[in-house]
This record gives structure tokens, C-alpha cells and sequence, in this order.
């Protein structure tokens, strides 16, 4: 298995479930799309603060869609892993 397809099925894996998280809410669609917002957001403000914190994350199609597919935890695990490997 390469790994492309490992990504792939990691990150489905992964909007499957904040898909069903979400659906349990009273409003699936509002608390979705809230999510996606606040994940962009939460991206937006680690760059932009980049220049006094030293730590910024490239955008690109990858950081993108966890971002929007898993929010501020989604941004905060792309901090961790970007500590973790280029310390």
C-alpha cells in the first residue's frame, strides 16, 4: 500500500467521523460548517502569527482539508506533528 492511498483512507476514516459527530447535533449542516470556519480560522491565526511566534504551517491542499475537515483539533495536531518533526 502506498502512501497516497494510506493518506487517503486516513483522512475518510476521519471525515467519516466528524461527519457522524456532527450529525448527532441538533443542527448536522450549522455545526459542520461552524467546524470547517473555525479550523480555517484557527489555520489563519497560526500563520499570521508567525512572525513573533517562529512556527507557521505551509497551506497547502493537505493542511487544507484537516483544517476544514477536523477544525481547531485538526490544527492543533498539525502544530504537534510539525513540532515533532522539524524541531
Amino acid at each position: 500500500m502506498t502512501v497516497d492511498v494510506l493518506a487517503i483512507l486516513l483522512g475518510a476514516a476521519a471525515l467519516l467521523c466528524v461527519s457522524a459527530a456532527a450529525s448527532r447535533s441538533k443542527h448536522p449542516f450549522r455545526t459542520g460548517l461552524l467546524s470547517a470556519f473555525c479550523g480555517i480560522a484557527g489555520l489563519g491565526a497560526v500563520n499570521l502569527l508567525s512572525g513573533s511566534t517562529g512556527v507557521a504551517i505551509a497551506l497547502n491542499y493537505g493542511t487544507a482539508l484537516v483544517s476544514v475537515a477536523l477544525g481547531v483539533p485538526g490544527v492543533v495536531t498539525l502544530l504537534l506533528l510539525r513540532g515533532i518533526f522539524f524541531v
